[in-house]
């Protein structure tokens, strides 16, 4: 029983953050009910469900969102949920007859979160934008890459899953335990641009400080410090060295046998291209397995760089099970870890609809309401 059991949410069925989000909160054990289209449910990222590992642990329901039926059944399941996800443009939910005003009227206990790019308000907030946009209009993009070189694209892991899923079930939860300290609900404006921004928060504060220059590939954590960078092996693979700290840093010296030389000091940006140049041509002479063994564990912060084929079966994941196969599939496990309430993944992605009579049924509706949804097509039951 996960530390959210008993909670109960509708998910409006969308890509990246919002699905996150819900991910999250479905491997702590709230029960999440996903509204999926009625016409063709595929959004463009999958070809099969299965692999749609963000709707793990959701049952799916089919609802035609613009049929002048669907509000009042969907304004029935918000009746009984403690938070509700929703993902689209702003404006879309009002224009559908469930926007925060209506749904909060019907359910003053309500948590409504809310999830978008630019935010519910402002010069953008109804433009198309997708993570990349989201990030170069924070400073995340500018300070990620090489010296001389373009930004580098850090996936979607910063605007879509970091500031987007995880700032919204961050707040949905705070909302929830707000909800028993004050008795109402509130709607929750949780934007990628706002999750962004303030995942640069350090940065902002090492930029004011005059110890972080605008310009990326110079600074501690972006790839200008030697000691604190990837480095190719010589079986073309590569290693990741993050010798911080003085103490981390005369480690890396003497496992390298480089204490007793007169190199720069550590923190001498002066003196950076030379260090990088001699750890470079260090690191190329053995091959990342050898530098395992003899750095790995140690306290000079060393890591092999993995792929994902690799990641899985690395000592420490298995150790921890980092890693869970669910329907024969390797995926992360829930995070983060709880003493008492363990979170679990609730089952594999369901197929859009595939629960639309089990959960509406669960959800109070009789077989009558049922057959008169399906009916007029407000629904769709799979057989």
């Amino acid at each position: 029983m996960g530390i959210l059991s008993g909670y109960k949410m509708v998910e409006f069925a969308g890509i990246g953050p919002a699905p996150m989000a819900a991910m999250l909160l479905s491997d702590m054990g709230a029960e999440i009910l996903r509204i999926d289209r009625i016409e063709d449910p595929n959004l463009g990222i999958q070809t099969d469900f299965k692999y749609d590992l963000l709707t793990r642990g959701r049952r799916s329901i089919a609802i035609d969102l613009k049929h002048p039926k669907s509000t009042e059944a969907v304004l029935k399941l918000i009746g009984q949920s403690d938070a509700l996800i929703e993902g689209f443009r702003p404006g879309v939910m009002e224009r559908l007859g469930l926007g925060p005003d209506v749904c909060l009227e019907r359910n003053s206990r309500l948590i409504y979160g809310r999830m978008t790019g630019w935010g519910q308000d402002g010069p953008l907030a109804k433009s198309a934008g997708h993570d990349i946009n989201y990030i170069a209009l924070t400073g995340v993009l500018h300070s990620i890459g090489c010296l001389n070189g373009p930004p580098v694209l850090p996936l979607n892991l910063v605007g879509d899953f970091g500031g987007g899923g995880v700032y919204l079930a961050l707040g949905i939860v705070s909302g929830l335990l707000g909800v028993k300290r004050m008795g109402v609900g509130q709607v929750i404006d949780s934007a990628m641009i706002d999750g962004a921004s303030s995942l640069m928060t350090d940065a902002f504060g090492l930029y004011a400080a005059g110890q972080w220059t605008d310009e990326r590939g110079e600074n501690i954590l972006d790839g200008g410090a030697p000691y604190y960078n990837v480095y190719e092996t010589l079986d073309g693979k590569y290693i990741a060295i993050g010798s911080i700290e003085p103490k981390f840093y005369k480690e890396l010296l003497r496992l390298l046998g480089k204490d007793k030389q007169g190199l720069p000091s550590q923190n001498d940006r002066r003196g950076w291209a030379i260090l990088a140049e001699q750890l470079r041509a260090i690191f190329q002479t053995k091959t990342r397995g050898e530098w395992c063994e003899l750095l790995e564990g140690t306290e000079v912060c060393f890591a092999p760089v993995l792929s994902m084929k690799e990641v899985p079966n690395h000592p420490h994941h298995k150790k921890r099970e980092t890693f869970k196969k669910v329907s024969g599939i390797v995926q992360p496990a829930p995070t983060p870890r709880f003493q008492n309430t363990p979170s679990s993944i609730q089952g594999p992605p369901a197929k859009p609809g595939e629960h639309t009579k089990e959960a509406l049924s669960d959800w109070g509706f009789s077989v009558a309401e049922l057959k008169e949804l399906q009916n007029c097509g407000a629904i769709r039951i799979d057989s």
